[in-house]
């Protein structure tokens, strides 16, 4: 039976005072038991900070990370481990360890015999500042272990190096360099600077650079990262050894001077690049005074930009799919200020490899897919959810990685073609070059210096244009100035005018097909479809990038500008359909030779770039696509990066975008619910849980233009209370129950009249 969507504008449901928004806290975790060991920890943090927290044996510790902190192999280096251990043990008894998601923090009370203890510990998200706060009813001895593995170089075993930038191809004898780490008065002080030649002086090299070196942005030159450990009333007590999880360390200790009844530890980092030590130790010990009020402000302020609360009498995962994609956006707040994006593959809440993967006896330090490397396909993932749930100032970290590499892949263009626009790669380090190991260390010498030799990422160049969309969407979203990240945007998408065109001269005398189209060959549709010919993802991006551009406010009235995109606009080729079995489908290119990966370019069309969707007449030919391309099927999935549950949502599917998104967001193996993984890549993984939400909210709501489509593909036995924002500085608030709006706000109010109920046939 053909299934048929209904359309009808709902009047604006006039409700005369806000109903306040159902509180997190319902969401907070509890444990009641002690961690076997660091994969049964919690998040904690703020600002650019995250920590992984956990009780074990009597013992408070946790696991410091920061944004930003890359060694000289590109290593994303933990800044080290503290424990902070009572005596007598007050968790021998009763203990409760909560995240509480209101204020961010973790509290941690025990009671063993008369001794009740309770441990507060917060990340201030204004300054570089970990606080771990703790009282007691009675005397306690304390002490505090500053515990660090990288006490002297660390020689980095077969697999290891998948950590850094070299990947499977590190050099031999490559090494972690050691931290200076010392007693400084009554304080520790740690830091790791990075010193003579880096991975990124070997990838230039590599990549035939040198001439234009001093031109590409160098994130490792002189980096130092770091911080100090004091607490008032404790005494330096010595240094001594250890192993934890199969790797050893060395542990500065301070002890309390005498039994206290409550004390304060204060941990400060400091990042800097370009100065000298004495600078850096200066910067570091500047008095900071953390405000827990103003923390309190910031999370309540977070939590009330949006929500997604369910409740079902019918399926208890509802309730928990909620509660998850709270507690993952808890964590990708905990970066929400730093100078570089969240790591799809971790974010700052890795934790011991072996508990991951039993073959990887490595350092806490380890991650697959490396530190400083982007995967730009995961990445996006991660920050497409942040337009919906209205953090558009978590979004600057990824749009300032582009903005800060832009003359590197312009360079690129240049010194590799000879002309103009930005060359940004698929597997990209943050400085701008492709992946060492990537690029390929053993090529012909004839081969392209431009091109990456590697079967999976050659001609990937499409990734990029997402980043450009989602700072247009962000103009649309908020009316925000993005002139600034107007070169990045406009570079990008004249590479491929330019780039195209020269490989065209290079093949013959024509341009351009003809019809006067661009063509798009060799391509990649992702890294699935290769040596594509017009690939769909890629004609989907330039005309919808392209477009948008001429559309934004910020653009300007450039008529030399404006001529230029609009008649590139004009030569982008059109996406074919295919028919499978009697049914028009969106083909994932016009030609390709090979079959390479498991991904599902010719739904990109749907998602991210919504050509094909709800309101449109070519719904029926995505949907075709949906159930009768075999690929499509065979691919479908809910692990790791799949985009499946997006496109099910975008398309409609209730059903499968129900069961779709309970597969991504029901609660991981691990101890806390949202530390997915490994999947493809590691644990916890951020591009499974941004797929996650991404999806629950195209359920809930989807945009195409003015038009607000509410609820078009939510099932009706959820009941569901939402915030969510859109385009035209808009918030929608709803509340759906049994079946039926109980409650919808629409801000402004005149918008309320671009208000579309989706009345579905529901796909069975």
């Amino acid at each position: 039976m053909k299934r048929i969507y209904l359309y009808t504008t709902l009047v604006f449901l006039c409700i005369g005072v806000t109903l306040s928004a159902q509180s997190v806290a319902g969401y907070n975790i509890t444990w009641d038991t002690q961690s076997a060991n660091s994969s049964e920890s919690m998040p904690c943090g703020g600002g650019d900070i995250g920590l992984n927290v956990w009780t074990e044996n009597g013992d408070i510790l946790f696991y410091i990370s920061r944004s930003g902190t890359f060694d000289e192999n590109n290593t994303l280096l933990k800044l080290g481990r503290v424990r902070v251990r009572l005596t007598p043990n007050p968790f021998e008894g009763i203990f409760r360890q909560t995240l509480n998601l209101e204020d961010g923090g973790i509290y941690i009370t025990g009671k063993s015999d008369n001794t009740e203890v309770k441990a507060h510990i917060w990340v201030d998200v204004s300054n570089p500042v970990v606080n771990v706060d703790i009282s007691n009813n009675k005397a306690l001895k304390a002490e505090v272990f500053y515990e660090n593995w990288r006490y002297e170089d660390l020689l980095l075993r077969k697999s290891e190096s998948n950590q850094n930038s070299y990947k499977w191809a590190a050099p031999k004898g490559l090494s972690t360099k050691k931290d200076e780490v010392f007693f400084d008065s009554n304080k520790i002080c740690f830091y790791h600077q990075n010193k003579g030649e880096t991975v990124f002086d070997t990838t230039v090299a590599q990549q035939g650079l040198e001439s234009v070196k001093g031109r590409i942005f160098n994130p490792l030159e002189n980096l130092i990262f770091g911080g100090t450990v004091e607490a008032k009333g404790f005494k330096t007590a010595g240094i001594s050894d250890g192993n934890y999880a199969g790797t050893g360390f060395r542990a500065w200790k301070l002890e309390s001077e005498k039994p206290l009844k409550s004390f304060k530890i204060k941990i400060r980092l400091h990042t800097a690049q370009n100065t000298d030590i004495e600078d850096w130790k200066k910067a570091v010990e500047k008095p900071i005074a953390s405000n827990l009020k103003e923390n309190k402000k910031w999370w309540t302020d977070f939590w009330s930009r949006s929500f997604i609360h369910i409740t079902s009498q019918e399926d208890d995962k509802a309730w928990e799919i909620a509660r998850n994609y709270q507690l993952f956006r808890y964590m990708l707040g905990c970066n929400a200020r730093g100078d570089y994006p969240t790591k799809f593959n971790g974010g700052l809440f890795t934790y011991d490899p072996y508990h991951t993967d039993t073959t990887f006896r490595f350092t806490p330090d380890f991650r697959k897919w490396g530190g400083g490397t982007h995967t730009a396909q995961n990445q996006r993932l991660v920050y497409f959810p942040m337009l919906r749930s209205g953090d558009f100032d978590m979004m600057k970290p990824q749009f300032d990685f582009y903005q800060r590499i832009l003359p590197a892949a312009e360079l690129r263009s240049q010194v590799y073609w000879g002309h103009k626009g930005a060359c940004f790669t698929e597997q990209i380090e943050n400085f701008g070059l492709p992946n060492p190991s990537e690029y390929g260390w053993k090529r012909p010498e004839s081969y392209d210096k431009g091109m990456e030799y590697n079967a999976w990422l050659e001609y990937q160049w499409d990734t990029a244009l997402e980043f450009c969309f989602m700072i247009l969407e962000q103009e649309r979203y908020t009316g925000k100035d993005i002139s600034e990240y107007l070169p990045l945007i406009e570079s990008t998408l004249r590479f491929f005018d330019e780039h195209y065109q020269y490989l065209a001269r290079e093949r013959g005398r024509k341009v351009f097909d003809e019809q006067g189209k661009l063509v798009l060959y060799p391509g990649s549709a992702c890294e699935t479809y290769k040596m594509a010919y017009n690939a769909s993802s890629t004609i989907a991006a330039l005309k919808v990038v392209t477009s948008r551009l001429l559309e934004s406010q910020s653009f300007g009235a450039d008529s030399t500008k404006q001529a230029y995109f609009e008649t590139f606009l004009s030569r982008i080729p059109d996406i074919k359909t295919r028919r499978i079995d009697g049914h028009e489908t969106i083909a994932p290119a016009w030609l390709w030779e090979r079959i390479n990966n498991t991904e599902t370019p010719q739904l990109y069309p749907v998602f991210p770039w919504g050509i094909y969707g709800i309101g449109k007449d070519n719904l029926e030919v995505a949907r075709n696509t949906w159930k009768y391309d075999l690929d499509v099927v065979k691919f479908r999935s809910h692990i790791g990066w799949k985009q499946d549950a997006i496109w099910a949502a975008r398309l409609g599917l209730t059903d499968d975008a129900k069961g779709l998104v309970a597969g991504k967001l029901q609660s991981a193996e691990t101890r806390f619910p949202v530390f997915w993984g490994p999947g493809f890549d590691w644990t916890p993984d951020h591009n499974w849980g941004g797929s996650g939400m991404i999806a629950l909210q195209e359920m809930l709501l989807q945009t195409d233009g003015y038009k607000l489509f509410l609820l078009p593909a939510w099932p009706k036995e959820w009941d569901v209370h939402f915030k969510l924002h859109a385009p035209y500085n808009t918030i929608v608030e709803c509340r759906y129950e049994k079946g039926q709006i109980q409650l919808l706000k629409v801000v402004p109010e005149q918008r309320a009249k671009d208000i579309v109920i989706v009345d579905a046939i529901r796909s069975k």
